[in-house]
């Protein structure tokens, strides 16, 4: 197991409206050996409500857990330890989201902090958008230490009746975190200080985009964004000193017949920065995307089956030989081989059957 890699699940075990069943089980661990392409089941926890989202250490021993519950006037992220030895998890200690439909949490690259994003729905509550906790000797989380909100709205009346930020992701260098809000169209740029936060810049796209999840160049110049409304690919420049992003190129994330029925998902971006893989629900399909390393400009490569419906979440392996869907609403996350020369993507015939796989994390 030492060698192999370690795949993290967040699962639906709540009904929500806006979901299509609740067939999960909350929290699981599989090893993956990435020569075989076999899975086995190591530790699994129904005792998170409803994660959809998860952040992983790199060393795989603490997984941060957000709940995502429909009539929660705040979500809760929890805290869980993993040991490898034992292939145990051990639940440390949650807190309080300050916000509704609690949606994505990032560790800070130094490992002091978690950075959450609510998404929010309807009024009342702290409703907070973005949420600083640090993070203790034994990885659990302290109480919020910072918090803003947003504010706004967008073009889309149902869509965008208000803010909804969907992710955080901290840059490259670190100390800097862009929130895609997807109800105001915007990434909102914050400095991640000592003990708070620190807006630096709002960065429009384009009206009624519904940027949702960020990906980053490995060297650090580019940012992507997959806009869940419109479905489309979008790569900017980022000024690290401002934080202002500037935008290079827009690419449509499937074809135009599709494009009315899609919503897409989530983005991911290969070890070496040359290719991008984003998820559309509706299409049911990766689109593999080529990155320009010198102008980050895009070009279309392909429109891969994600072996199964509503994907979700994508997951790379750290070698980048492989991408992991998390296929919501076929019950399975489909293992896809992945060409380092091409970018393509091939279905290997292997998955993970579990019920309403929401979010997927790999490790070494």
């Amino acid at each position: 197991m030492n060698d192999a890699c370690l795949v993290f699940v967040g699962s639906l075990n709540r009904e929500a409206p806006y979901f299509q069943g609740a067939r999960g089980v909350g929290l699981s661990v599989y090893s993956f050996d990435e020569e075989t392409l076999e899975t086995r089941k190591l530790a699994e926890t129904g005792d998170v409500d409803n994660p959809t989202f998860l952040s992983v250490t790199p060393d795989g021993s603490h997984v941060y857990a957000n709940s995502e519950v429909f009539t929660w006037r705040e979500g809760v992220v929890s805290a869980y330890h993993f040991d490898r030895q034992t292939a145990a998890l051990s639940y440390i200690n949650k807190q309080p989201t300050l916000g509704s439909i609690t949606a994505h949490n990032t560790v800070t690259r130094d490992g002091t902090k978690l950075l959450v994003a609510n998404y929010g729905m309807g009024e009342g509550g702290p409703d907070r958008s973005l949420v600083v906790y640090g993070l203790r000797d034994d990885g659990g989380l302290t109480a919020p230490l910072s918090s803003v909100a947003h504010s706004g709205t967008g073009p889309d009346a149902v869509r965008q009746e208000r803010p909804h930020a969907h992710s955080v992701t901290e840059t490259i260098a670190g100390c800097v975190a862009i929130v895609a809000d997807l109800g105001i169209d915007r990434l909102v740029s914050y400095r991640i200080g000592h003990d708070g936060l620190t807006r630096l810049a709002e960065s429009a796209l384009a009206p009624g985009a519904g940027p949702r999840h960020v990906a980053l160049h490995p060297g650090g110049r580019f940012v992507f964004v997959m806009n869940e409304l419109d479905s489309t690919v979008v790569s900017l420049a980022l000024d690290g000193a401002s934080g202002r992003l500037t935008e290079i190129d827009t690419k449509p994330a499937v074809p135009a017949a599709a494009r009315d029925g899609n919503h897409c998902a989530d983005i991911q971006i290969s070890p070496d920065g040359r290719f991008l893989y984003g998820s559309n629900r509706g299409h049911d399909s990766v689109v593999v995307f080529s990155v320009d390393q010198q102008t980050g400009t895009l070009a279309l490569v392909d429109h891969a089956p994600c072996v199964g419906a509503t994907p979700r979440n994508l997951a790379l392996t750290p070698s980048g030989r492989h991408l992991f869907s998390a296929n919501q609403n076929a019950d399975r996350i489909s293992i896809l081989a992945r060409d380092a020369a091409t970018g393509r993507l091939a279905d290997t015939g292997w998955f993970i059957d579990i019920g309403t796989p929401m979010c997927v994390k790999i490790v070494r």
